[in-house]
């Protein structure tokens, strides 16, 4: 695997430094006690300034609505919308890309594709959508707003994109019923065309989900950075608990975790 990611990082134009420290990452058990040993190396400035670019990662289960709020979230506030996942797809299928089966590969399994590609993508993107004008509030004078969807995934995806992208601003965390999530799912298989919309896929992206990411809401939880939003509810109701919650945290009303 180390030497897939060096390939990786070099065929993506990782910085020098990332790519040095790829097999170091690579080989660390990725949960909530070995992160901080993975990231142990000598501290660096994130390339991005957390009080001019904010950040909000969005979390939930796989159908738990994700993109859906995400939407309205960029109407309400201007956010700029990444979904990791889409980064991911369009990678894939881009012509010459020497890493598309690789991640294709991934994704069909239900596992999480390598770090490495997912945090310069969205590194790539962010940079690019801060060079371009914006007349909406939070863009001025470098500055911009960002909702980062299905992103992270695990604990070392978490502590890297802090340290080397951006501090995070807040967790938009959406829950529902596992029950709830496959009858979505399903329901979106039917025309979404997309290779992991099947249950088999879909239940081991559950298991995955379980296992990996719910230590990533521990963890931002223990740093008061999470709202929890219930996404069972219709979606205009569920829109409104969001657009409520992050116009206070945007404010600065909020410096806690918050539930509604």
């Amino acid at each position: 695997m180390p030497a897939i990611v060096d390939k990786i990082a070099e065929g993506l134009h990782l910085r020098k430094h990332d790519s040095a420290h790829a097999d170091h990452n690579s080989s660390q058990v990725a949960d909530a006690t070995s992160a901080p040993a993975a990231s142990a190396a000598a501290p660096q400035t994130p390339v991005f300034d957390h009080e001019k670019v904010k950040v909000f990662f969005v979390l939930g289960g796989p159908g738990a609505g994700k993109g859906t709020q995400c939407a309205n979230l960029v109407n309400d506030f201007g956010f700029c919308h990444l979904s990791a996942g889409d980064l991911l797809r369009a990678e894939q299928n881009r012509e010459g890309s020497e890493y598309g089966e690789l991640i294709r590969k991934y994704i069909r399994e239900g596992q999480i594709v390598p770090m490495e590609i997912t945090i310069k993508l969205l590194e790539n993107a962010m940079r690019a959508e801060l060079q371009k004008p914006h007349e909406s509030e939070g863009w001025e004078n470098g500055g911009g707003r960002f909702l980062i969807d299905g992103f992270p995934r695990k604990m070392d995806q978490a502590v890297k994109f802090d340290e080397d992208v951006c501090l995070s601003t807040s967790v938009l965390f959406f829950t529902t019923t596992e029950e709830e999530m496959l009858k979505r799912l399903l329901e979106r298989a039917k025309t979404s065309g997309r290779e992991d919309d099947n249950e088999e896929s879909i239940r081991k992206r559950f298991r995955v989900y379980k296992e990996q990411t719910m230590p990533v809401i521990e963890h931002y939880s223990k740093e008061g950075k999470v709202a929890t939003i219930d996404a069972t509810a219709t979606i205009e109701d569920v829109h409104k608990k969001a657009k409520e919650i992050v116009a206070k945290i945007l404010a600065g009303e909020v410096g806690r975790n918050i539930t509604a």
